[in-house]
């Protein structure tokens, strides 16, 4: 998928838009390359302008990526090694730019986009592009290889429970114990890896709960699409390049308390904000939810104290909160296991120290005492 148009010349057209502070849509462009090129015949014209848009505007060279079935991911290492996750692993493909210039200049065009600094100076970026996929960025040389890019592609496309068993992804008694979850409005926390499906898993519950719940969520970035009447979503927002307009996660969740919800959900726990929603739960809004990253059940109130103690909070506090905060963990598998899925439903349980460890209550029948072993904690056993 390499130009044959120089990209200097895309660079000349991308960096006019971005002085006259306009979209690099077919008629501004067509403009600029008109004024850049006064020679040239209709027929080049139209030729340079399609190669010209297919750069600058979308995703460039990789906007054919985009509509690859399930895909979740894409990954640049370099100007020249593009990889793409399509739930069953990583897979590199044949796109690429023309170079190690073309690349940086495309991700920094990408960030100039959300008002966001990138180069020497600021040479790492996070943003949302206005389709909804998550952008990072980061350049030479932190990226030693080379421009390093990553994008979060989210699903738009949405999946039931019953939808969720008939793939597989759900035994039949780990749905009918999701669906007693969610009825009975007890708070859950989805545990599982990158791209192991907490977020498809999370949208599918949360449209199972009553049309009477009012359902306040709070992302860092939109993934969540929720088949429900009444959601009212907020989400976070880094500074501008010029250190301002920052609105946290812990942020949201202290406005939250204010907005009358049923049920608060925050797409992923990963920072402060877990003091917060601790206290938030524990003052009541059952069924509340949220996802974390963990490798198994048994790990997830090890990573809820590790946030709580950075978050300032005392041990004993952080589980003594935690114990009333979430009645269940349900813990994904990832599809270096063949497919996504549920491979344990575990609830929350105390020593009599009042430290918090989990027992699982199923198990996918993939698993084997072997795999069981595997998890590495001899506190979690199977109770039923």
């Amino acid at each position: 998928m390499k130009s044959n148009t120089p990209p200097e010349f895309v660079e000349q057209v991308r960096t006019r838009c971005i002085e006259l502070g306009i979209k690099p849509e077919v008629s501004a462009v067509t403009q600029i390359v008109r004024q850049l090129l006064p020679g040239s015949t209709q027929g080049e014209l139209v030729a340079l302008i399609d190669v010209v848009m297919s750069e600058i505007s979308g995703l460039g060279p990789l906007e054919n990526l985009l509509l690859l079935p399930a895909l979740t991911d894409i990954l640049v290492n370099r100007f020249d090694e593009v990889w793409v996750d399509q739930g069953a692993g990583l897979q590199r493909t044949q796109v690429s730019w023309s170079s190690e210039q073309a690349a940086r200049d495309f991700a920094c065009h990408l960030a100039a986009t959300g008002h966001r600094r990138l180069d020497d100076a600021h040479p790492f970026a996070d943003l949302q592009l206005e389709n909804g996929i998550r952008f990072h960025a980061v350049l030479p040389p932190l990226a030693v290889a080379g421009t390093a890019m990553s994008f979060r592609v989210p699903s738009h496309e949405q999946f039931t429970l019953e939808q969720l068993l008939d793939l597989g992804n759900l035994t039949k008694p780990i749905y009918k114990k999701i669906i007693e979850i969610i009825l009975e409005r007890k708070s859950f926390v989805i545990s599982g890896g990158t791209g192991s499906g907490k977020t498809t898993l999370l949208a599918a519950m949360l449209s199972h709960v009553d049309q009477s719940h009012r359902i306040v969520v709070i992302e860092d970035s939109k993934e969540l699409n929720i088949d429900h009447p009444h959601v009212v979503k907020v989400q976070s927002r880094i500074a501008n390049s010029e250190g301002f307009g920052q609105v946290t996660m812990t942020d949201l969740v202290r406005q939250t308390l204010r907005m009358r919800p049923d049920r608060i959900v925050v797409g992923e726990v990963r920072g402060s904000e877990i003091s917060d929603l601790l206290l938030a739960l524990n003052t009541g809004h059952k069924g509340s939810a949220t996802t974390i990253h963990a490798d198994d059940a048994t790990s997830v109130p090890t990573r809820i104290e590790a946030l709580g103690l950075l978050a300032g909070l005392p041990r004993q506090a952080i589980h003594a909160q935690m114990f009333f905060a979430f009645d269940f963990v349900i813990q994904m598998h990832d599809a270096q296991r063949g497919s996504r899925g549920v491979s344990s439903i575990a609830k929350f349980s105390k020593h009599e120290d009042g430290t918090v460890f989990t027992e699982v209550l199923l198990l996918d029948s993939m698993f084997d005492d072997k795999d069981l072993t595997a998890l590495g904690n001899e506190k979690m056993k199977v109770v039923a």
